[in-house]
Order: structure tokens, then sequence, then C-alpha cells
């Protein structure tokens, strides 16, 4: 049998048999639709060490090497920075602006305080080292430079976790953003295909595609249970059955709502990949979505920073756009934002028209409900430049003497964002073998 592109795209996103669509239109869980007598025995189900603490993440990733390390909190010469740092030497994009983290006023780009102080309480900004100056090592970093089990990448450990928490139909995760080979993420030593906005909308909201047919899909998935759910279910089953199984007015309101948001992509630009991340989350698709924001690229010329500054207001909004739009589904507390990019950008005074790669320095940012406000880590002056210094893991300050060396650092992003999301510290120990978790980062 000949296989469609559309229908192996499909297949890919929901399933076998599309087990995803019929999860999303009719509210049973997939784990139970693939399998409804084992799931009716009461199968255990896959190990989820702290449901309440899942989280869907929304990872911005890019292998340009974007300038962000250059205008954020704690590289601008503060009431938090010390004299010995020299941070009065670093060039910025813009003369900045000062905001509150934690309680502590920093300063910053301008565009960072544009952000509602409700998204700052969220927001940690982790000063990092990823220890390489090379745009095609950005799947090395992802990585975390070798420190994960099997060089499994980040954004899949994430999602091997959190998949049997938050039912997804599927553990790999998606990228629907990146916009080189080396953006690309692997699953299990397999490399993911990249699915564009566009290609996600003519898939699902076409006049013949799923979407537009929910209500059926509906329908026919119950009829098709109605034996077994008849005369194989306890009174207790069906209860919980009835519970979980949506009407048909409910089908054809997410129907709606999701052609809606479909319909509304014109391209592939960061607006739109938020638009289809945020889709796929609401049908439960993948623990993670991948997207890439444009922050400056790898700006070696770039006259007075323009484009660096332009790009900087640009991804802040983007980011301050994916808030509110999660705020408006009511899925703040479900959905935690992160980025991690290959390399951060030369910082010092003689970068006033471009930056050059900085293998010691790169900011990853974390937004979302298991984050405590606040900076994390620090720079200083290193080789020339400047780069990460070592973090304390217990209070996560920037310190020459802190318990994580900056060579580490990486690592212990990793290992953090692992324990924000539930994961026990055994598991955590074992999938990252080097860092530490930096407790001053979790709420």
């Amino acid at each position: 049998m000949k296989f469609t592109r559309r229908q192996t795209l499909l297949s890919a996103l929901f399933g076998a048999g599309y087990v995803g669509l019929r999860a999303l239109a009719t509210g049973l869980p997939a784990s139970f639709l693939l399998n409804p007598r084992r799931a009716l025995a009461a199968t255990p189900a896959p190990s989820c060490v702290a449901k309440d603490k899942a989280q869907y993440i929304i990872l911005a990733t890019s292998g340009n090497g974007d300038p962000i390390n250059a205008n954020v909190p704690g590289t601008y010469a503060d009431g938090n920075a010390t004299a010995a740092q020299a941070l009065d030497k670093i060039s910025h994009s813009d003369p900045g602006a000062t905001l509150s983290l934690g309680g502590q006023q920093w300063k910053a780009s301008t565009a960072w305080a544009t952000l509602p102080q409700s998204v700052l309480d969220r927001t940690a900004f982790f000063h990092l080292m990823t220890n390489t100056p090379v745009h095609p090592k950005e799947p090395d970093v992802l990585k975390l430079m070798g420190a994960t089990y099997q060089s499994e990448m980040l954004p899949s450990v994430l999602a091997k976790q959190l998949a049997p928490c938050l039912g997804t139909v599927q553990a790999q995760p998606i990228t629907i953003g990146a916009t080189s080979p080396s953006e690309g993420l692997v699953y299990q030593g397999q490399a993911l295909p990249i699915i564009p906005p566009l290609s996600l909308k003519a898939t699902l909201a076409n006049p013949a595609g799923p979407l537009t047919n929910l209500q059926a899909l509906r329908d026919s998935t119950l009829q098709q249970l109605h034996d077994l759910y008849k005369n194989g279910a306890s009174q207790s089953q069906r209860a919980y059955l009835d519970s979980l199984i949506l009407s048909q007015q409910q089908a054809r309101n997410i129907n709606q709502s999701l052609l809606d948001a479909l319909d509304s992509i014109a391209d592939n630009t960061i607006d739109s990949q938020i638009t289809a991340a945020l889709t796929l989350v609401q049908m439960k698709v993948t623990p993670v979505v991948a997207i890439h924001i444009p922050f400056g690229g790898d700006n070696h010329h770039d006259a007075g920073l323009a484009t660096e500054m332009a790009q900087t207001q640009s991804g802040v909004e983007a980011i301050g756009s994916l808030m509110m739009q999660l705020a408006s589904l009511g899925l703040s507390d479900q959905v935690t934002f992160l980025s991690l990019n290959v390399f951060g950008r030369t910082l010092g005074p003689a970068n006033v028209n471009g930056r050059q790669h900085n293998g010691n320095h790169q900011v990853s940012i974390a937004i979302g409900k298991p984050f405590r406000s606040g900076v994390i880590g620090g720079v200083a002056p290193v080789a020339g430049d400047y780069g990460a210094l070592a973090i304390d893991a217990k209070s996560g300050r920037g310190t020459s003497g802190g318990s994580i060396a900056a060579v580490d650092t990486l690592a212990s992003f990793g290992k953090t964002a692992l324990a924000a999301v539930g994961v026990d510290a055994g598991t955590i120990a074992t999938t990252i073998t080097s860092g530490q978790v930096i407790a001053g980062a979790l709420a």
C-alpha cells in the first residue's frame, strides 16, 4: 500500500490509526484507545514520578549563536555587579532599562523591561558556558557536550520523562522551526522530521483534513468501543469513562478553535511557529516542541548593532506573545519556555559593529511556573573578553569560587530543567553525568 506524504505526516504526528486524533475527538486517553481491554484490566501505566510538576516544553534553539547573551540581566553594570567584573566595558545594542527579578532590580536591554511583571516573576536568566564556538556543534550542545546518557539530546531527555505524565500521543519531540540541519532533533539515535507551520496547516486544516471531521471521528470511535464499553467495563469504570468522553458540542468547539488557529498561519515565521506549537500542545501530541526565534543571528558585521537591537526587540515580543497566548488558553501553569543555543557572542568594548563567536558564554532563558525569578550565574573577564562565572548551586549566584565550575554550567542547566519538571534525583544523576541541580533557580 502506497502512503502519501500527508498520510505519513499524520501518522508521525498522531500515531498508528491516528490514535492521537481519536483521543482529541473523544477525550479518552490515547493509552486507552491503543488497547482498551488492557486499559480496563488496570495494567499499570508507564512510570510518572511527579504528574503535578510535569510541564509541556516549548524550546527555542538556534545554531546561529545569536547575541542574546549581550543584552540580558547580569551583563550591565548595575547594583548587582561588582567592580572586579568590569561590566561597564561590555558593549550593548541599547543603553538598557531597569526591571525587577525576584525582588531585585537589574538592568537589561529595554526590550526585556517591556515584558509584564507577571512574566518576569517566572523568568530566570542562566549564564552558561557551552565550551564551543563552532556552529555545527549545535547538536552536541543539545547533548550537553557529552554529559547525557547515550548522548541523548536534552529535548529528547525531557520528552521521554514527561510523556508518561502528560499522556501525549508520542514521546518524541517535534521541531517546527529549524532553519538549518544542525537544529534538527534526534530521539534515541533517530533523526526526527522537521514539520514547518505551513506543512502542519496543509495537513490538518485543508477541507479534507482530519480536523474538519473531528465530530465524525468522535462518533465512529465511540461506536467501535460500544460493545466493550457496555459489556467489558465495570460500573465504576463506565462512570470514569463517561466523565472523560466529550459531547459532540465540545468536539465541535475544539475543532473550530484549532481550525481557526491553523487558518491564521500564513508563513513559517516565529509568530506562525508559536501558533503551531500551541496547537500541538492542545492536541497533546508531544511533550516538547522546538522553535527558532531570531535574536540577532550570526552578526559578525552588524553596523552599530542595529540588527541585534531590532531582533532583540522582536525576539522578546515573540516571547511576550507566547506568554500572553498561554494565559488566554489557560495554559500558563502547564507550559514552560526554555532556550538553548550553540554559543553566545563576544561582549567586550570592541564589539560595536558586530560580534564574534564566544564559546565561554551563552545565556539560556527559562520562563514558567517551576522557576524562580532571577539571574543564575554571571560573567567576568575571560580570555580577552568575557565568559560565564562558576555558580553557587544553592543560591544560583555567579562567583569565582562557585561549586559548579563554568565548564559544568551547561550540564547543570540540563539537570535543573529536569528537576523543575519533577524528574527524581536518581534519574537525573544517571541521565546527566556531570554538573549539579541549581536549587536557587527552582520555585
